[in-house]
């Protein structure tokens, strides 16, 4: 588990109060002198620091347009008897059930109790209260009021921390289904723009800056920022970020603890074995007790996925260099550039993003492409390194290293080589049939053989070989491209042409193809 999470207990400095929206009250009723009274009988009245707006309709159709345009009315003091005996009761009932309103508290009131005695209506409608219009007095139209606006506080409190709740979990569900940590970067900022931004209660509406930050080797560097900083880059070394920022992220990463303040938080994460994060967070509105309290149980849960992340990326970084050892050993025992293998592991990703295969499998395809030539390592020397053609027994011992390949990788049940697998064994069959080793054709090749094919044959003939000097990239292309439909799957020399540009971004990350551009 990751290491336990510590909050900063330093009291917040004092802002100024909010100024609070107004309860909204609608009475409906058709007797305007009922309106009059009502307002003048409640004039100054306030609950939980906030006043009250009137809203008025002198019957149910009116009331029902000014429901459905006022979602966040608070309560209603309904008359009964309006334009039919039942007016305010069936209006009731389309509050509840047709327009689906279960916040708002309703106060039934009538001059006319024989009409709609109190038992019944208390029974089979959904009301609040009940009262005759004789009884409402001052005292106890305070004494409604007060029961009405607390009851539809505590509801709106509940209905928050229930979507809040949700929110959070669905927040923690998005960052756990990342795959590395610059993923988790971004997740961590997205998810927590989207747990903070609702209004209400003075919680924050917006999140205008955010940073998140990692400690790697004492360099602290950009992991993800938001849009407020697009011209930073990622990678960028610390020294970038504004004054404020770069101090928020210091203490942090001193006292190693989440910081809060009424309008900017900073969470700090470190791993078993002392990796560092650090999370910024400036925001235009205050910082509340249920945001903080929001933010306190998501970064608890990040930090475990953050453990496990770095985790996964060891592993990762450590199995992917292993394959690039193993295929550079291959490379060099036939005196071929090592950087051969990570250009057909970065050409068979492009590939496989131009076809929009799944992330999953692209990044397969990146680690299990390089091992496409592990079954030369059963080649003998005189054969593999020969400067000239081969006699035809020669070739026919050449060609073993599919196999061989296959062979050597299939045992293993872990995917990434059990796809090597099959690139090794497939990556020199051909559309039209004429490869080998088994003669396959079309899309009886699996997606990574096809892929892997065009990927090697390309690098290779732009690399420098014991057979053949280097070509210009401009002629390995034109001759990949004549073998549209019979070497190679035509789907893929279209992706290949059309990422011309991410092509020459790979020959500019691993430059030692003599004909490279």
């Amino acid at each position: 588990m990751a290491t336990s999470l510590k909050f900063s207990s330093k009291p917040k400095p004092q802002a100024t109060p909010n100024t609070l929206p107004p309860w909204q009250v609608l009475i409906v009723d058709d007797d305007a002198a009922v309106h009059q009274v009502t307002k003048l009988v409640m004039r100054g009245f306030e609950f939980s620091g906030r006043n009250i707006e009137f809203i008025s309709a002198y019957n149910a159709e009116d009331a029902k347009q000014i429901l459905q345009a006022n979602p966040d009315i608070a309560m209603t003091l309904l008359d009964v008897v309006m334009e039919s005996n039942d007016a305010g009761l069936q209006l009731t009932r389309w509050i509840r059930e047709e327009l689906g309103n279960l916040n708002i508290r309703i106060v039934l009131r009538t001059g006319q109790p024989g009409q709609a005695p109190e038992e019944k209506v208390i029974r089979d409608f959904d009301i609040n209260d009940y009262k005759e219009k004789t009884e409402l007095t001052h005292a106890k139209l305070v004494t409604v009021f007060y029961g009405g606006l607390r009851g539809y506080r505590d509801i709106i409190k509940l209905e928050r921390a229930r979507q809040a709740l949700r929110r959070a979990i669905s927040a923690i569900s998005s960052v756990y289904d990342v795959q590395n940590l610059r993923e988790f970067a971004s997740a961590v900022l997205d998810q927590l723009n989207d747990l903070l931004n609702f209004n209400g209660d003075g919680l924050c509406a917006s999140l205008s800056e955010s940073y998140t930050a990692s400690s790697n080797e004492g360099h602290l560097k950009i992991l993800a920022a938001t849009d407020a900083y697009s011209e930073l880059h990622i990678d960028s070394n610390i020294d970038t970020l504004p004054s404020q920022v770069k101090a928020a992220i210091n203490k942090a990463l001193e006292e190693k603890q989440h910081h809060f303040n009424d309008f900017s938080v900073t969470c700090y994460y470190r791993s078993k074995v002392g990796s560092e994060t650090v999370v910024y967070l400036s925001f235009d509105n205050k910082l509340e007790s249920e945001g903080r309290e929001l933010l306190e149980i998501f970064t608890a849960n990040v930090a475990i996925t953050y453990e496990s992340l770095l985790l996964r990326d060891e592993i990762e970084e450590t199995q992917k260099s292993t394959i690039y050892i193993l295929g550079e050993a291959v490379e060099k025992r036939s005196k071929e550039t090592g950087a051969h293998v990570k250009r057909v592991g970065e050409i068979a990703a492009l590939l496989g993003r131009g076809l929009a295969l799944p992330e999953r499998y692209i990044n397969d395809l990146l680690q299990a492409a390089p091992l496409h030539d592990i079954g030369k390592i059963g080649i003998p020397d005189d054969i593999l390194n020969k400067p000239g053609k081969f006699e035809p027994e020669e070739w026919e011992i050449m060609k073993q290293h599919a196999f061989l390949g296959y062979e050597l990788l299939a045992s293993s049940d872990k995917r990434i080589l059990q796809l090597a697998a099959v690139i090794a064994h497939q990556h020199h069959e051909k559309w039209d049939g004429s490869g080998y080793p088994q003669g396959l054709s079309g899309e009886n090749i699996d997606m990574a053989g096809r892929i892997s094919a065009l990927a090697d044959v390309v690098d290779a003939l732009v690399s420098k070989r014991c057979y053949k000097e280097s070509w210009p990239l401009a002629d390995a292309l034109d001759y990949v491209k004549s073998q549209r439909g019979i070497h190679f799957d035509p789907a893929l020399i279209d992706v290949l042409f059309a990422n011309l540009d991410k092509l020459d971004d790979i020959y500019q990350r691993y430059p030692d193809a003599p004909g490279a551009p």
